[in-house]
């Protein structure tokens, strides 16, 4: 699991997504030619910070955002939300100004609004993350940010076979979304790429447990369409996949905006479902990992 914590320890809350692309960039130079096919790479300004991988003759991309919940610094040691953080007051929070490095404090007034307590007044507009604490056990993985670095490892775990498919690695998710909408331009007019797979995390709920495989989502707060989805189910239990189906009336991801795009693309939420989602302690089961990566490489080859 180094990979999946490197990733989780590179700060990147929305907008400020450079240092993962930057990884991500210097990781798929080093290992592409370990893969079975070596991608063709696009990035630069038009894509700002995002990176789309061309394998072989593409019929499917897996989506995969790279941005996290944070916060931003505003006046008078006040922050503001990066998406939807949820921490308690104590949790550390870290960044970098052009004063130097910065592990503060997060604190809350009694009308729940944030402020940092650190030894000096920080640079106003810096992001701020969660401190990392990496942990490993038997059965679980625990740290921030698995939603939605582990997204992104199942992707790069998926690619070390992938003979056709697109890959896709986006920004903006967590704060509102932006970037998924031109990427699916780019896919469907480049390709004619019309499915699409979302690598992301979801949740533990009354009906979705730790241990029991992959999260299908049939729906969420956007509903795809349902002859792709059956699709997706058929070959999970073909291959005898441990999976769960997932039901719920809200929350969203890159596949949202997919269907608000002016894109034939059909989509699915698929991913690994975590406890205590958005705070410094997200907890995901090591059997629903691998049955993430197992279904996305049937996905892959059979859709």
């Amino acid at each position: 699991m180094g990979l999946l914590q490197e990733l989780c320890s590179i700060p990147g809350t929305s907008g400020h997504e450079a240092a993962v692309r930057d990884f991500l960039l210097r990781y798929i130079q080093k290992e592409k030619k370990n893969w079975k096919v070596k991608p063709e790479i696009f990035q630069g300004n038009d894509f700002q910070d995002c990176i789309v991988l061309k394998f072989g003759k593409p019929r499917t991309a897996i989506f995969a955002h790279m941005d996290t919940v944070g916060f931003t610094v505003r006046y008078f040691n006040q922050l503001l939300s990066v998406g939807s953080p949820d921490a308690e007051s104590g949790t550390r929070l870290v960044g970098h100004d052009q004063h130097g490095p910065i592990d503060c404090e997060l604190e809350f007034d009694k009308d729940h609004h944030a402020f940092y307590k650190f030894g000096r007044p920080i640079e106003r507009g810096t992001p701020l993350s969660y401190k990392i604490n990496f942990k490993e056990s038997k059965l679980y993985i625990e740290s921030a940010y698995l939603d939605d670095r582990l997204g992104i490892y199942a992707a790069l775990k998926v690619a070390e076979k992938l003979k056709d498919g697109v890959i896709v690695f986006s920004c903006w998710e967590e704060h509102g979304g932006g970037s998924a909408s031109y990427l699916a331009k780019f896919v469907y007019e480049s390709w004619g790429v019309q499915r699409a797979l979302i690598s992301d995390i979801t949740w533990v709920s009354d009906g979705v447990e730790h241990g029991k495989g992959v999260a299908i989502s049939l729906r969420d707060r956007s509903i795809p369409r349902k002859e792709f989805i059956d699709r997706i189910i058929t070959i999970a239990r073909k291959h005898k996949v441990m999976h769960q189906l997932e039901v719920e009336g809200m929350g969203s991801s890159d596949g949202g905006e997919l269907q608000r795009a002016p894109y034939p693309i059909d989509w699915c939420f698929v991913g690994a479902p975590e406890q205590y989602a958005h705070t410094p302690h997200e907890k995901v089961h090591k059997k629903d990992i691998d049955s993430m990566i197992e279904l996305y490489g049937w996905l892959m080859k059979e859709l």
